[in-house]
């Protein structure tokens, strides 16, 4: 993938994808909504990438939606407006809202686990990001923004559907009617971020120190999981039980599984192979 605002770095099994226009601040303009799919999609299809880190050159993880170069489109639903009726308007809009959710939901929709590592601001459709990520880290000048009703909006690109399930419904409550900033330690205690880190370096570290601790498991359990995780949200225990049983039903008899029993016996550690 070649991207203007999107690299990709690979060590090992773990795949890195940066936001990578640090004189934007790492802003979210068109390029980065139809780069974003596509390095989801890259990532998730190379077999020797078992985890996803997504971090970000720069002084800020991203200020959010560049309203320098789509805010205008935004405004006008996509047209110059002059001559749309309301209901022409409302027709422009919703196709581009839907893809810009699209673009997040491809982070979700990733088989292989991805963990944010966040610094500086992380504004507006940052925490949309985020908030796609299974698990995220920050360092301690991290802060946090739901922004949109200070612009007049309401967010629509993931936030106010996945973020209530991270934070708990008060505090999201807070956070999107307020549009206030929150530093790393309020982040934290929320549940927001699973640790805060003291600075850049100490963040990077810690998130391939965690992406390397994933990859040493079987990639067919650890992909397993999430998939099942990600299908349980909306099923009682019952129904959530009744679909692991059928999972490990059709994938438990594995090489990985042979592989990990033969090391037990030979006290070994295992060398998983994803087969």
């Amino acid at each position: 993938m070649e991207s203007a605002v999107l690299t990709i770095t690979r060590d090992g099994n773990i795949g890195t994808l940066w936001l990578d226009s640090p004189e934007r601040r790492n802003a979210m303009g068109p390029e980065f909504w139809n780069d974003l799919p596509l390095a989801m999609a890259e990532l998730g299809e190379d077999r020797d990438v078992r985890v996803v880190v997504l971090a970000a050159r720069g002084k800020h993880f991203t200020a959010g939606l560049d309203l320098a170069t789509m805010g205008g489109a935004i405004a006008s639903s996509g047209g110059d407006g002059k001559h749309l009726s309301p209901a022409s308007r409302a027709a422009r809009f919703m196709p581009m809202v839907t893809r810009l959710q699209a673009s997040i939901t491809s982070v979700e929709r990733c088989p292989k686990p991805v963990i944010a590592a966040v610094h500086g601001a992380c504004i507006g459709g940052g925490v949309d990001l985020i908030s796609a990520c299974d698990i995220r880290l920050c360092s301690a000048d991290a802060r946090f923004s739901i922004r949109e009703t200070k612009i007049a909006m309401v967010a629509d690109v993931g936030t106010l559907q996945r973020l209530p399930r991270i934070i708990g419904k008060g505090h999201m409550a807070e956070l999107a009617y307020t549009g206030k900033d929150i530093d790393a330690d309020r982040a934290a205690h929320i549940g927001l971020v699973n640790d805060v880190l003291p600075d850049m370096d100490a963040l990077y570290k810690a998130a391939n120190e965690m992406a390397t601790e994933i990859a040493a498991n079987s990639p067919l359990a650890v992909q397993g999981t999430k998939h099942v995780l990600q299908a349980c949200e909306n099923r009682t225990v019952e129904e959530g039980l009744d679909y692991v049983g059928v999972w490990n039903a059709a994938f438990i008899q594995s090489d990985d599984l042979t592989e990990a029993m033969t090391a037990f016996f030979h006290k070994r550690p295992p060398v998983f192979r994803g087969s």
